[in-house]
């Protein structure tokens, strides 16, 4: 019941970014569970793929929208509409024992690995080490839920960009331009509050809206 009673505020609230992204639920809902960032973090985000884009072919990158900055816990894919009140219930059990988060956004990295770029990301962490507990805790308790398996190592992050066809110069330029980044911060904030949010693919790229927040105590 109460997390019944808390979507119900929340999206008589406004945090719900379309009015019908909860209660008009299709058979699956495509979902994941993730950190919202700070605006002025997301400004400093911006201004690092102007920066990062300059060493980039712009056929080469693909940059990650603003409204799509966020901290992501765990993507559970789809999920059975009939048992979001279930996984909500679950979240809402979670959060509701677990402390604030200092983070702080830094430095600047990329997946796999420098050499062959495909995902470049800004590190988001804590002093104390509490992220990757919650993550933790939160992924152990929505498993069931999850269309597969969770990727066996977390690092927390918000993804700037997607590369695709880049060559071994241009490769090279951009791990120089990291480098030149490795003592930078982006922002520092108390987050609050996790979400669980809905993501819609459409041809002008991922809509994501809020189905539910959960406050951390």
């Amino acid at each position: 019941m109460a997390s019944r009673l808390l979507l119900t505020q929340m999206n008589d609230s406004g945090v719900a970014e379309r009015g019908d992204a909860y209660p008009a639920r299709p058979d699956k809902v495509r979902a994941f569970i993730a950190l919202p960032i700070p605006e002025a973090v997301k400004d400093q985000i911006e201004r690092v793929q102007i920066e990062l884009r300059r060493v980039l072919p712009a056929k080469t990158v693909r940059l990650t929208k603003r409204d799509q900055f966020h901290l992501t816990l765990r993507f559970l894919g789809n999920v059975q509409a009939d048992r979001l009140t279930e996984l909500t219930d679950t979240l809402l059990t979670v959060t509701s024992a677990f402390p604030v988060l200092n983070l702080r956004a830094e430095r600047v990295g990329c997946f796999p690995h420098s050499r062959f770029p495909r995902v470049l990301w800004i590190w988001v962490h804590d002093d104390a080490e509490q992220l990757p507990v919650l993550q933790r805790t939160i992924e152990s308790a929505v498993e069931k839920f999850a269309e597969s398996k969770a990727d066996k190592m977390f690092t927390g992050h918000v993804t700037l960009a997607r590369i695709n066809g880049i060559k071994q110069p241009e490769a090279e330029a951009l791990s120089k331009q990291m480098n030149a980044m490795t003592d930078r911060c982006f922002g520092d904030w108390t987050a609050k509050e996790v979400k669980l949010m809905r993501s819609e693919l459409l041809q002008s790229g991922a809509l994501h809206t809020v189905l539910a927040a959960f406050p951390l105590t």
